[in-house]
């Protein structure tokens, strides 16, 4: 018989699963999100509480409602043009360097990690339709990924409410890269069809994404503990072509965090390989 611990352990069990699993910790003042975040789960499963949710899923045959509860405990904020300096700088700074260094080959692959509902990479392919001019003739990439299958699916989908459709993005670029249908706002295809959306945990060993020119892990690494940003930061620079970028949060630093990446002279919060480039 499984005895259920009292539920501040049920807690802190949940925490920690989330934070081995993802990466992603909450502090002990902030596991108040943990009940409230589980509640429609609990709800929806007929469990009556933590305790017994955990008795359950510690069961290795319930692996996908131990998913599911990972999945429903992650910070999933998004929204359009998120920090709008950064997407400022990204217009005029980074994607020029870039364009300049792959002027040759005419190819730029994008990687926006930590994707959730799929409004970064959206943000990336409007940034880069709404200079069209200068991508002429070029082959335009851009991956988003997440850790949760519920978000790429919505990721996907590129339909979103009211409420998310309003948040960081203008009129102009509402109407121009959007239609209505009832409630929901649905993105243009052609712009759907500039993005992938693959899943992908910044924890686990590479997969078969390929290397990138420019890649977006924004208020991610800023949920990781030591250990698993240094996990994380060795995943991301595999994945970095060498004379690429990889742009942070607005909060976040490599800093005292990594030796494999250092800052730009001219970008703020956008970071190269600290290793000689080869070649």
């Amino acid at each position: 018989m499984i005895h259920a611990q009292p539920a501040a352990d049920a807690t802190r069990l949940l925490a920690g699963l989330l934070e081995a699993r993802t990466g992603q910790q909450i502090a002990p003042s902030r596991y108040w999100r943990i009940q409230t975040a589980l509640a429609p789960l609990l709800k929806s499963e007929g469990i009556p509480d933590l305790d017994a949710l955990v008795a359950v899923i510690m069961d290795p045959e319930n692996e996908k409602l131990l998913k599911e509860s990972l999945e429903a405990m992650l910070n999933n904020e998004s929204f359009f043009f998120r920090d709008t300096a950064m997407f400022a700088s990204l217009r005029s700074d980074t994607l020029p360097v870039l364009r300049e260094r792959r002027k040759a080959r005419r190819t730029l692959r994008i990687w926006c990690a930590g994707t959730s509902t799929g409004q970064e990479a959206y943000s990336m392919a409007i940034l880069l339709d709404s200079d069209r001019a200068s991508w002429e003739g070029w082959k335009l990439e851009i991956v988003g990924t997440d850790i949760s299958a519920s978000m790429l699916a919505r990721a996907r989908a590129g339909r979103y409410s009211q409420f998310e459709i309003q948040r960081g993005l203008s009129v102009d670029h509402m109407l121009r890269y959007f239609r209505q249908d009832g409630e929901d706002w649905v993105i243009d295809p052609r712009l759907q069809k500039m993005v992938q959306f693959r899943e992908d945990n910044l924890l686990k060993p590479r997969g078969d994404l390929g290397r990138f020119d420019l890649i977006l892990c924004r208020n991610v690494l800023m949920y990781f503990g030591p250990e698993t940003r240094h996990i994380a930061y060795s995943k991301l620079v595999k994945a970095l072509e060498d004379d690429g970028l990889l742009m942070l949060g607005a909060a976040e630093t490599v800093l005292g965090h990594t030796d494999l990446f250092c800052p730009t002279r001219e970008m703020r919060g956008v970071y190269g390989k600290a290793l000689p480039v080869r070649g």
